[in-house]
């Protein structure tokens, strides 16, 4: 019996005390979070805390969940949730400067009211059909205002970004100036192409959210006045009044983000051209030659190894060459701009190499593979088919550099003011240079980097890619806050199969020998059948000799051979990514769980080799005796 009263007080005591820690835990210890997730996407990464302490004002955050209206929905219950936590991180790290308040706007409430004062999406996905609101509202001592009208759950990687971006904004009300230099559509307007009505670039848009815009274009004379960043996007035929200014802009120590590049494929004027324009370059000849950087619009990048898979003319699949995706493996991992970037696609990469008489330090951003090689521009603008680029392909083992910042001392690339130009100052020299250079504006657009759909009336950009928090970061980093591009997840986290990749590249190449050999079999066929069939006895009927069908006999024996070799090459590539498949499993089903029992089995036999009570009580007994 009193063993019994002893279980149950034991078990009693037990869960007392785990009350009581569970209490102190909360009350004591909840500033104090260890996440152990591979992203550490439950706390608040060094750009987010950097950004709470620079609040210097109360802020007032508003987060709107129709708790009741979304009983049903498990899925977006579990979001709002991780929102709801992630704000509460955010009021327990910001000492008191924000404010949360949870909402649940009911039906024909002041908070429904006050929901759409903030003009918060009501998505109507209730079990009723009534509205479902996941937003947050929010506001600063001056009444400024900023929101997010939805909390996507497609999003969930963004949402630290999402967040430290509105409070960023209310934190620094005073934006920075950008001036946007560029003829392309960045804007959206009617495509010259398809009539059809286009919404502006992601990128432009994204930029019009964090700072002031201005944009201009080439006909120019001069930047305006106050430009905190100037960001130039493949710029042509500009004048020499505007590049004196750039010039000069740069010389008073303004910071410049420029994208040049040897053919531009999303210039729609340009397609509806034609072909037979040739390659749709530009380039800054005037300044690169002053600031030592060897630019060549006559060469476009061909990389093996990043080319991204298309659809054909035919529909089918095929790796293009010139369409490439550049991973971590090619980002500068130490450069602020790049090192939380897992992936950039684009096309038709120009490269840029140092002169002897360059100055400058390089800090190259991206860089290709060392499957990479060059082709004429103009060859390459003419070329519509992904297998004549691999068939033009030959690889020389070398890396390319696509982007790279320039900084350090610098002379003018001009001895003096053009004629006509009234200037009270004239530099001639910077010792405060900082530029960075981009091979590329294809990556600008959206179709490389975004999909978009509708989402209750409203477009929402999903990346695929960073080309955009590229763009952002660059500029961020130039306008000298890099508070928002430390924040994670601000991208996606794409892990390719590098093996598998190297297995593809080599089949793939194996791939083309092959079937140049085959087109040039097929070739042969055709002209033997067109003179077979201009060999025409009477009556119009075909005659063919005995020797003829022999010989086509033989080839059609050969055409099958070489199919079946074809066939072969890619049951090995199948094979040896099967194989590698296996071993990976093997070793995560059998060898890691074995080598966990055994370790566990070792780690018991250990201890109780120390420590035996039979062991000791024997030797006790026979100390005894």
């Amino acid at each position: 019996m009193s063993t019994r009263f002893t279980t149950w007080l034991s078990m009693l005591f037990i869960a007392v005390l785990f009350c009581a820690l569970v209490l102190l835990n909360n009350q004591l210890l909840s500033a104090y979070r260890v996440d152990l997730t591979e992203n550490k996407v439950y706390s608040l990464s060094q750009g987010s805390q950097q950004i709470l302490t620079e609040i210097d004002e109360p802020l007032n955050l508003y987060f709107f969940f129709s708790d009741k209206a979304a009983k049903n929905m498990t899925t977006l219950r579990n979001y709002a949730a991780r929102v709801q936590s992630l704000l509460e991180e955010y009021a327990e790290r910001s000492n008191g400067k924000i404010k949360l308040h949870i909402l649940d706007p009911e039906p024909f409430s002041e908070k429904e009211d006050k929901a759409d004062q903030f003009g918060l999406t009501a998505a109507n996905i209730g079990t009723a059909g009534e509205a479902v609101y996941l937003g947050l509202g929010a506001t600063n001592a001056l009444d400024d205002q900023q929101v997010i009208a939805f909390f996507d759950p497609q999003q969930e990687r963004f949402l630290e970004y999402e967040i430290s971006k509105l409070i960023y904004q209310l934190v620094n009300p005073k934006q920075v100036k950008v001036t946007l230099l560029t003829d392309l559509p960045v804007g959206g307007g009617q495509n010259p192409m398809t009539g059809e009505f286009e919404q502006p670039w992601t990128f432009y848009t994204q930029l019009q959210q964090l700072y002031v815009v201005d944009k201009i274009a080439s006909d120019a004379t001069e930047l305006p006045k106050g430009t905190d960043v100037l960001v130039v996007a493949h710029p042509k035929n500009l004048s020499e009044e505007l590049l004196f200014s750039i010039d000069q802009y740069v010389m008073q120590g303004g910071r410049a983000l420029i994208f040049v590049d040897p053919h531009n494929e999303s210039d729609q004027m340009s397609m509806l051209a034609g072909a037979g324009m040739g390659a749709n370059s530009s380039n800054l000849a005037r300044l690169f030659d002053a600031w030592g950087v060897d630019f060549q619009p006559q060469e476009v990048l061909l990389d093996a190894y990043a080319g991204l898979d298309v659809r054909t003319q035919t529909g089918d699949v095929a790796r293009h060459f010139g369409f490439v995706g550049f991973s971590s493996k090619e980002l500068n991992a130490k450069d602020v701009t790049t090192s939380n970037l897992d992936l950039i696609n684009g096309a038709s990469f120009g490269v840029f190499k140092k002169s002897a008489k360059s100055g400058l330090r390089w800090t190259n951003l991206i860089h290709s593979t060392e499957n990479s090689d060059l082709i004429d521009s103009a060859q390459y603008a003419q070329t519509r088919e992904p297998l004549a680029l691999s068939q033009a392909y030959k690889s020389d083992s070398k890396q390319y550099v696509l982007a790279t910042r320039l900084t350090g001392n610098v002379k003018s690339a001009f001895e003096q003011p053009p004629e006509g130009i009234q200037r009270e100052t004239f530099e001639q020299r910077t010792k405060d240079m900082n530029v960075i250079l981009v091979g590329d504006t294809d990556l600008l657009s959206d179709r490389f980097w975004v999909q978009q759909s509708s989402f209750f009336g409203q477009t929402i950009t999903t990346p695929f890619a960073n080309n955009g928090d590229f763009v952002t970061n660059a500029v961020e980093n130039l306008a000298g806050s890099n508070a928002l591009i430390s924040i994670r997840s601000r991208g996606t986290f794409a892990r390719p199969f590098d093996e598998v990749e190297q297995l593809k590249l080599v089949a793939e190449q194996k791939f083309r020998e092959q079937e140049k050999i085959l087109q040039q079999q097929l070739d042969e066929t055709e002209s033997q059948l067109t003179q077979l069939q201009e060999q025409q006895g009477e009556g119009g009927a075909l005659v063919i000799s005995p020797q003829q069908q022999k010989a086509i006999d033989d080839f059609m024996e050969q055409k099958i051979q070489i199919r079946k070799s074809l066939r072969e090459v890619r049951h090995q590539l199948d094979k040896d990514i099967e194989n590698l498949g296996n071993l990976i499993k093997f070793v995560n089903i059998v060898i890691a769980p074995l080598l966990l029992v055994l370790l566990l089995m070792g780690a018991r036999r250990l201890l109780r080799s120390r420590y035996n009570p039979n062991k000791s009580f024997s030797v006790a007994k026979e100390g005894q005796a």
